[in-house]
């Protein structure tokens, strides 16, 4: 009995793991019934948008530790130094760039993107994967920044920091060694994964918007296909819009996985790894408070 009972808390304290191994399991899935069943260029369509949002993804968390790392030491070392009027205008960047609405800022980075494309100053698909994941992170790496600000206030009320201050071991070190790498990784890496379904979010809601009300200025500015984009796509809302049919007609359900599969595998890529990195998230946070 106490096996069975140690066994089941196993599985509840690795529920992070449970649902990566999911996800992976539900994406392979997909891919496998898509090849079989969706037509070629689609599949190739999915399998670049998948890869695509993928590598922004990967990308904004890059751009965001950076920003956030950096931010933090350039805080530190203006106050260090005594240097108010910089440690002003840096707060006020901050505070500016919090006020704006994620949405909205990505959405203007977009057009400043569409600009860029239109005078042809990018010259492969890469680099518009790499700008439109630093537009992203400008306006979500704040929540990491915090996160590590908070981190670093909470060591700095105990008798850890000052002790260390003490035996001459220096702020910066204190700061990115003894706090943000050896004590707060797992935080971190929690806010990271967060990081990464906020940018996965923010980027398919844009990418819909622009897909569908900029039509015209997105087919001349020759945006790289991602999920949003993919979704917006004309076949792929007709694929949505079938799930509508089954209201009235239950039996054709079934025709969604072999007639509808575009925008059906878009809409669960989607909403499949949304859920799970929230799930995730939540478990991974919940495993290193024990």
């Amino acid at each position: 009995m106490k096996t069975k009972i140690n066994l089941l808390k196993n599985i509840e304290d690795q529920n992070d793991i449970r649902w990566l191994l999911f996800w992976l399991i539900g994406i392979q899935v997909l891919l496998v019934w898509d090849k079989l069943f969706l037509n070629a260029p689609a599949f190739k369509l999915l399998e670049k948008a998948f890869l695509n949002s993928f590598v922004i993804g990967f990308f904004v968390i890059l751009f965001s530790i950076i920003l956030a790392w950096g931010i933090i030491n350039i805080s530190y070392k203006l106050r260090s130094n005594n240097n108010s009027t910089g440690f002003y205008i840096l707060t006020f960047i901050i505070n500016l760039i919090r006020s704006i609405p994620q949405i909205l800022g990505v959405l203007i980075g977009y057009i400043i993107l569409t600009i860029i494309l239109n005078d042809e100053i990018f010259k492969n698909e890469i680099s518009v994967l790499i700008f439109i994941a630093f537009i992203i992170s400008i306006f979500v790496f704040l929540e990491l920044y915090d996160e590590l600000e908070a981190r670093i206030e909470h060591y700095k009320k105990s008798d850890f920091y000052p002790a260390m201050l003490v035996c001459g071991i220096s702020e910066y070190r204190i700061i990115n060694y003894e706090i943000l790498f050896k004590n707060s990784i797992a935080n971190i890496f929690h806010k990271l994964l967060s990081l990464f379904g906020v940018a996965l979010f923010l980027q398919c809601s844009i990418d819909f918007i622009v897909s569908v009300g900029l039509s015209n200025d997105v087919s001349l500015s020759n945006f790289p296909i991602t999920l949003g984009g993919l979704l917006a796509k004309m076949d792929s809302k007709q694929d949505i819009l079938a799930l509508g049919k089954t209201i009235t007609d239950p039996l054709y359900f079934f025709n969604l996985f072999f007639k509808h599969l575009q925008g059906i595998s878009v809409a669960f890529v989607i909403v499949f790894t949304l859920l799970s990195i929230f799930k995730i998230s939540n478990g991974f946070v919940k495993r290193i408070s024990r």
